[in-house]
């Protein structure tokens, strides 16, 4: 259980305790208040009762006063024929027809049982409906939910933008240390294979081995320019994914085989080069990782007038489901060593700098994962 709970899913829970007491207390509150009322309407209709049988002044004087002070439980009177003798606290708009709106209100009181005024010689029922507190104080809990529920928002809203700025510097400034201290070892690096190639210059390992510290001094501009906007160039996406696809194959094992899927020569798009092919080269990598040294991996591009989309396809273990809405978090990495910035960057990289989106568009545990990268016009 550990794994689905963090800091968000104890906010929601003190979130709900808070709307649950209050739901409850407020409940309870409103409980004794219909209490109260129902007393006062019965102490009306003994009022009532004491206007017509009593003739007394001072006990008629005291009656009068109690009906007069019930300024806020509406309530409407009737007889036992069911004609309407009289209301009170009732808005004008109600009773401009009787014959249908009175009546109307009638059967919403009804819900509740009438206090029956009882005069000898007749009876009269008393039905009365909610005062305009009781139902303030009924709706009040679904006020206060509304107003914590905007409170968890701009909060976790706040939160999250800071705890992403917070990543993004981190990244940001480990991206530039990495790129200033590979530039050291790859200068003394260079000077070592000028060396080489005086004694061969056509031998076949200088010319990977320079191969290879080309690509070096490429990843190191790639860590450079993390942080700072790249210029957008228009690029023919079949030709770099080519060259990515025949860099790589030649660095996997003999048993894994990539392939390039693709209907059309020639795609152009706004890229920047570099920071694609590093994109592309992590999702091969984690691929290769992914498939223990043998199987397919499988790039589909598919070309349209809004849009290109790649498709990163391998046959590995797959992923859980319960990770994959993790596998973007910065520091998650499920291998034994790395610290799992790769696909973190990556999404940087392409919903950042080329406006676009990349999602784990399938996966199942022990068939395969694809990863889907989708490049807007």
């Amino acid at each position: 259980m550990r794994q689905y709970l963090n800091w968000k899913t104890y906010l929601a829970l003190v979130a709900i305790f808070i709307v649950g007491a209050s739901l409850y207390f407020t409940s309870q509150l409103a409980a004794k208040l219909a209490i109260e009322e129902r007393k006062k309407v019965q102490e009306l209709a003994g009022a009532l009762k004491t206007l017509v049988i009593s003739n007394n002044n001072l006990e008629t004087a005291f009656a009068s006063n109690i009906i007069e002070q019930n300024t806020t439980i509406p309530l409407i009177i009737v007889n036992e024929k069911g004609g309407i003798v009289d209301y009170k606290n009732i808005d004008s708009a109600s009773a401009i027809n009787p014959s249908r709106n009175m009546q109307d209100k009638l059967n919403e009181f009804k819900k509740t049982p009438p206090i029956i005024a009882d005069y000898g010689t007749g009876k009269n029922y008393i039905y009365y409906g909610e005062s305009y507190l009781l139902t303030q104080l009924r709706y009040f809990p679904y006020v206060q939910l509304a107003i914590i529920f905007l409170f968890l928002i701009v909060v976790l809203f706040a939160l999250t933008t800071a705890h992403r700025s917070l990543q993004n510097q981190v990244w940001v400034g480990l991206s530039k240390e990495t790129a200033h201290q590979l530039g050291t070892p790859l200068s003394s690096i260079e000077a070592w294979l000028e060396l080489l190639r005086d004694d061969d210059p056509q031998s076949e390992a200088v010319l990977e081995m320079q191969k290879d510290l080309d690509r070096l001094k490429l990843v190191a501009d790639r860590f450079s320019k993390v942080g700072s906007a790249p210029q957008l160039a228009e690029d023919n996406l079949v030709h770099r994914l080519e060259g990515i696809v025949e860099y790589m194959q030649k660095r996997s094992p003999m048993n894994v085989a990539i392939k390039l899927h693709n209907k059309e020569p020639e795609i152009l798009v706004n890229i920047s080069g570099a920071l694609f092919d590093w994109v592309m080269e992590n999702l091969i990598r984690n691929a290769l990782d992914a498939m223990g040294g043998k199987g397919a991996i499988d790039i589909t591009v598919c070309n349209t007038p809004q849009q290109v989309w790649i498709d990163v396809q391998d046959n590995g273990k797959g992923i859980p489901n319960h990770q994959v809405k993790k596998v973007f978090t910065p520091g998650f990495t499920t291998k034994k060593r790395g610290w799992g910035l790769g696909l973190s960057l990556s999404r940087r990289i392409i919903e950042k700098y080329h406006h676009g989106s990349i999602y784990v568009k399938h996966s199942e545990v022990g068939k395969g994962t694809t990863f889907r990268i989708i490049l807007r016009r």
